[in-house]
């Protein structure tokens, strides 16, 4: 198992739900890191937790709902994410699968990012999302400067 991973999940068959999918697609088509995993996570839901247990990093690609402009890149880190956790169930998705973690997957957790896009993505989204995916897996998630 690779140390790192960039797990793409959504539906591939739904317009807008389909960014992950796209972005698996693309990563796969160019050359990564060998350190590197890059994995279609589809729809996998609660499964994906056994995918985080020993990585050190692990960054998402997925579409977002009501967090930016259309057509804007946001990354937010696991306990941003978990904070959107208001259901429960297949519809939850990636926050209540975060909020899950600390609940079913023992310490150390890894460092998680989400990479989404608001809206339906272009090819040329989709190349940027890749490509701000790959950053993250690299270098981990950028942090404001504290000085």
């Amino acid at each position: 198992m690779k140390a790192t991973s960039i797990i793409c999940v959504g539906n591939r068959y739904v317009a807008g739900d389909d960014v992950g999918c796209r972005v698996f697609d693309h990563l796969r088509s160019t050359a990564t890191p060998p350190d590197i995993e890059v994995i279609d996570g589809g729809l996998c839901g609660l499964d994906l937790l056994g995918l985080m247990e020993g990585r050190r990093r692990v960054v998402f690609a997925d579409a977002v709902v009501g967090l930016i402009e259309p057509g804007g890149i946001v990354v937010l880190d696991r306990e941003q994410v978990a904070l959107y956790a208001v259901n429960y169930g297949h519809s939850a998705g990636l926050p209540y699968l975060l909020h899950m973690l600390p609940h079913t997957c023992r310490p150390p957790w890894p460092e998680i990012a989400l990479v989404g896009v608001e809206g339906a993505a272009n090819e040329a989204m989709v190349r940027a999302l890749a490509k701000r995916c790959m950053e993250i897996a690299i270098n981990g998630i950028p942090r404001p400067d504290l000085h």
